[in-house]
């Protein structure tokens, strides 16, 4: 079993205890189940899976880190949304707006990056959505 946290600045999202955790990293996502090895890594915008039993949960992360002990999962988000906190044609229309915002685009890359970051979330929530 391990011990699943999620926390964003705002609240404790999760507090859990779970038989495996599938968590979207800047180097691609990563299964986690217990004794695995130690790591820390940057979150991706995604859909964060967890499993306890035969019931499994989805929420979308952006931004933070994960930090994995040998049976704790501690992820520090900058945003985490339960499926349910998604309204699928909001999502939509957050992703839209974004896209055409970015095929104008004519900023800095520093500004690119933080516009690419944004659709990625709005893609994810997306995601979270069309799955409930």
């Amino acid at each position: 079993m391990l011990k699943l946290e999620i926390v964003t600045p705002e609240k404790r999202v999760v507090d859990e205890t779970v038989d495996s955790v599938t968590i979207p990293t800047q180097s691609g996502e990563i299964g986690i189940l217990p004794a695995h090895a130690p790591l820390i890594s940057q979150l991706k915008s995604g859909i964060l899976t967890y499993t306890k039993g035969a019931s499994s949960s989805r929420m979308m992360v952006s931004g933070g880190f994960v930090e994995v002990g040998a049976d704790n999962v501690s992820v520090l988000a900058d945003v985490a949304e339960l499926t349910e906190d998604v309204d699928a044609a909001e999502a939509r229309a957050e992703q839209t707006v974004l896209e055409r915002a970015m095929s104008n685009f004519d900023g800095t890359p520093e500004e690119m990056e933080q516009e690419r970051e944004k659709l990625e979330r709005a893609e994810a929530r997306l995601q979270l959505a069309a799955g409930k």
